[in-house]
């Protein structure tokens, strides 16, 4: 069995509303120390209706050195506008 070079990805625009909520929430690594649940973080962030709070609480993420309320604010306050 061969396995095959993957296919090339090109990368996203860095003006794109997605790459700056993805790269916002992987700025908060050191508190979400779990991949998975920064990805989940900026997917709901994107979709979601839900003020930060909520989101993070339904998520039941893995939060590290910080409060969810803590947390919440600081994300708040990096959102893009």
């Amino acid at each position: 069995m061969a396995t095959l070079t993957p296919p090339e990805v090109q990368p996203a625009n860095p003006a794109s509303k997605e790459k700056q909520i993805y790269t916002l929430v992987e700025s908060f690594s050191e508190f979400l120390p779990i991949a998975n649940d920064r990805s989940r973080m900026a997917y709901c962030l994107l979709t979601a209706p839900d003020p930060v709070l909520i989101t993070i609480k339904t998520n039941k993420l893995t939060i590290k050195g910080i409060s969810e309320e803590e947390l919440a604010k600081k994300i708040e306050a990096a959102l893009p506008k």
